[in-house]
This record gives C-alpha cells, structure tokens and sequence, in this order.
C-alpha cells in the first residue's frame, strides 16, 4: 500500500478530468426545458446543484460530483471527493443530510482492499459533515473514479444560487488558488513534501461555512470554484446575474509554493482548456497568469458575492467564525471579465 500510485491508473487528475467548457456546452444542448414547477434550479444556469420543492418553506439539493484520483493515497483519495462533492450542498447555502457513492473500479488492477481504504476516507469525511455514508453503486471500470451523490436541505430564505449577484457587489474567495498544478507536479513527481500537504489540507477543508452564507442576506450570489477555474466559474455567476465582473489580480490568494511549479509549466491540460473555452470573454490577461485563473480547483474555495456596503460586517463575521476570506473583486454593469 505505501508504494502505491493511484494517479498513475488514470489520465486525468480530479476535477481536472472534467469534459472541457466547449464540449459540455456540445452536450447539455440537446436538453430542452421541461415543464417540472416544483424544480427551481435545474440545468439552465450550470449552477452547483439540482433544487426541489418539497413543502412551503423546504427545498431538497441534490447533487452528484466525482473523478479520476488526484493524489496516490487510496484514503486520502475518498477524503478527497467526499469533500468536494459536500461542497455542492453547501454552496447553495444548503445543509448536507445524506450521501450515496459512485466506485467505479479496476478489480483487475486495484485489490479490493484499495477500494476500501477510499470508502473509509469518504466515511470519515461524512462523518465530519454529519451525514451517513448510506450506500451508493459500483462498477468494473478501465480507471478507478470515485464520488458521491449528495442530498441536503435548506429553505427558501437561505438558498443562494450563481445568481442573484449586483453590479457593485463585492466577490471575495475563500481558498487560494492553485489546487490543480499541485497535483499536476504530484502526478509528474515534482511536488515537493510541504506542498503535498498543504494539497491534502486545502482539498479536505469543507465548506460548511456556506450553510452560514444562506443565513446572511448580504449574501447575493455563491458558488464553488472547480474544474472551471475562478475565470470560468465566475463567468457563470456573471450570466447568471446579468453582470460583468472585475477581478483585482495582486489581490488573489495562491498556495504558497505556487511559483515554483508555473516557472515549470507544471499545468493540467484543464488550464488551456478552460482558457480556449472563454478565454475571448476575458479582458486583461496578457501573461502567465492565466495559468492559475484557469487552473481546475479540486475542492476549491467558495466564490462569493455581497453587499457592496457590506464589508464590514461581512468581514467580521468572517473573523470570527474563523474562516480566511480574500476580496478579489467586484461585479460591474455589462457581461465578461476585466482583470486589473
């Protein structure tokens, strides 16, 4: 088990293996709107999850999110996803209740008792949130990929989509950037022992502090920060909104160590992309930093967007609810990206 690589079974690294922008636009275009009226978030704005009246004042979130490995440790791996799946829940302001797995596996390849240590990191990631692990489905597969389906509830007040945001709002971020090129190196044997576990650390923080953004009526707009990169998922708060948006580049928090990797063009597939996908949507680009603006976060941060006249208090409740946030920006009248 120490000598194990699990990266080394797939082509892809976690939310770096997702289909690019272009195609999935290619796929979803096929699907019509459907006359449901108790479905209040479904496909239309990409947003992080399906929402379901149930009753007056209680919405079901549902969602499904998985992939490839991202680091070699089978337990670290399923602490991995599990994480990022939750987040889902908790970007629509949602409190997560129940999840279910999706294994897909080479039994050939990979004994069964790696498939067990990922189940036991998702576990211990479900116990964390609160939530069982209640079942789930597996499958023989070429590549082993691991996920959940996730359930959560929250009402109609404190539901948050990737829309609602206001020219003036203010955007702030709550992980640095840069998951994706870490676990690029990881897979190339370049990361360095530090940066691996500032990796681990990043990607199993869960973002239950987005259960508190639904209680905030500063709170306009939210998402996570995935396989898209901050460009690419910031571009659809935008459309969602009906806004542009400027981001305040010396402003945007990297993972220490980040340099190193960029001087070695250390990059997923993912980044470019990304950046074929919308990159004529964004203004002020001119160099390399459209490699961590694009770069596929795995378990990435929440994006955020609130009351401009709101800092403030935003900020203190941020401080003393112990999470870091970075204000990164603003959203403007108009459409696309200006990085200043």
């Amino acid at each position: 088990m120490s000598t194990l690589k699990l990266t080394e079974f797939s082509s892809g690294s976690g939310c770096g293996c997702k289909i690019a922008p272009a195609v999935l636009d290619q796929v979803l275009a096929g699907l019509g709107k459907r006359n449901f009226p108790n479905l209040l978030v479904g496909p239309e704005h990409k947003d992080d999850a399906a929402v379901y009246r149930l009753g007056p004042d209680q919405l079901l979130i549902a969602t499904t999110d998985f992939f490839t490995p991202i680091v070699n440790d089978p337990y670290d791996f399923g602490r991995i996803a599990a994480t990022n799946a939750i987040s889902d829940v908790y970007a629509m302001g949602g409190k997560p209740i129940m999840a279910l797995s999706i294994l897909a596996w080479p039994t050939e390849k990979l004994a069964p008792a790696i498939a067990a240590e990922v189940l036991r990191g998702a576990q211990e990631v479900c116990d964390d949130a609160g939530i069982p692990l209640a079942g789930g489905h597996s499958i023989d597969a070429p590549e082993p990929v691991f996920g959940l389906s996730v359930n959560g509830l929250v009402t109609d007040t404190q539901l948050r989509t990737n829309g609602g945001g206001k020219p003036g709002d203010l955007l702030y971020l709550t992980k640095p950037l840069g998951v994706g090129i870490f676990a690029t190196a990881l897979k190339k044997e370049k990361i360095s022992t530090p940066d691996l576990f500032r990796l681990l650390d990043i990607t199993t923080q869960l973002n239950s502090i987005g259960m508190l953004f639904g209680e905030m009526p500063m709170v306009h707009a939210l998402t996570d920060v995935t396989g898209f990169g901050l460009l690419g998922h910031l571009l659809e708060v935008c459309a969602a909104s009906g806004t542009g948006a400027q981001l305040n580049l010396a402003s945007i928090p990297l993972l220490p160590g980040l340099q190193v990797y960029l001087d070695q063009f250390l990059l997923p597939d993912q980044v470019y992309r990304n950046w074929n996908a919308y990159g004529a949507q964004v203004q002020g680009v001119t160099g390399a930093e459209f490699m961590y603006l694009c770069d596929p976060q795995t378990s990435g941060g929440l994006l955020v967007s609130i009351d401009q006249h709101a800092a403030h208090s935003f900020e203190q409740r941020m401080q003393i609810a112990g999470q870091d946030v970075w204000q990164i920006g603003r959203l403007i009248p108009g459409a696309g990206i200006q990085v200043l």
